[in-house]
């Protein structure tokens, strides 16, 4: 049986939950930071209100990305078995792990992420790739 929307799985729920998401994260953002700062701003105008909240989902989304890129089958290439290593995109070989590295990116909405994840080369042909989850 499938999970329902708006329902995680047991996995999803502990990853979360272990970054915080549960303890005071999502609720603790929405319900403690925009009730505040709607109270300190009761004049603000709707283009106001937007802008913070676009400001505020920009955090978040970029957090929820984060977790998402990290939260796939090939995060650890070293821990696979060969016959499970993605295939090289240049040539169709098996990858082999070359250690974890870390990339920084900017989100659509200019927010900087961090992401550690294994590394992988070719030895076939030398591609080297972050694979895909």
């Amino acid at each position: 049986m499938g999970v329902e929307q708006g329902q995680s799985s047991g996995r999803s729920r502990r990853r979360m939950c272990s970054r915080g998401w549960r303890a005071g994260g999502l609720a603790g953002w929405r319900a403690g930071g925009l009730a505040d700062w709607r109270a300190a701003h009761p004049r603000a105008t709707l283009q106001e209100i937007e802008r913070t909240l676009d400001e505020r989902l920009a955090v978040l989304r970029a957090r929820l990305l984060e977790d998402l890129a990290l939260a796939r089958k090939h995060a650890d290439v070293q821990a696979l078995p060969a016959e499970e290593r993605p295939a090289c995109p240049a040539c169709g070989g098996r990858v082999e792990a070359r250690g974890a590295k870390t990339r920084r990116l900017t989100t659509t909405y200019e927010r900087q992420i961090t992401l550690t994840r294994s590394y992988a080369v070719c030895p076939a042909c030398g591609t080297g790739l972050f694979p895909p989850g």
